[in-house]
């Protein structure tokens, strides 16, 4: 079993800053692999944020290249989210995430990830 905790989300207003933590652990946790963060809306699909590899290769969405800045911790195991400049279509539920084998080639992808925190919502009004 893996388990995965966020905090860190809150009711911020647009151009406002917030910092998301994810800490993992248990007993089936594969340290070296990537972890990664996702996002949903209301009526919309789950889509990728951001990744980063145990080696700290980091890949973002385009919708938040330069605003967000994905980090880790591997003595931790915990991977953060900063995020800056917020807008109102940044609000969602924000999940990080992990698994068996998440690398670098699957860690853009929902299906790259075994494991999921129970969420944090993030809210920006304008």
């Amino acid at each position: 079993q893996v388990q995965l905790v966020e905090s860190g989300g809150g009711l911020v207003q647009a151009g406002d800053s917030l910092r998301l933590s994810c800490a993992a652990s248990g007993p089936s946790l594969t340290t070296n692999a990537a972890m990664g963060w996702f996002r949903q809306a209301p009526g919309k699909e789950r889509e990728f944020v951001a990744a980063i590899t145990s080696g700290g290769n980091a890949v973002q969405a385009d919708s938040v290249e330069g605003r967000f800045t994905i980090s880790r911790n591997n003595a931790k195991n915990t991977i953060y989210l900063q995020m800056n400049s917020l807008k109102p279509e940044d609000t969602a539920a924000y999940y990080c995430a992990t698994g068996r084998r998440s690398n670098i080639a699957t860690m853009r992808t929902a299906a790259g990830y075994n494991y999921w925190g129970q969420g944090t919502q993030v809210t920006v009004s304008s």
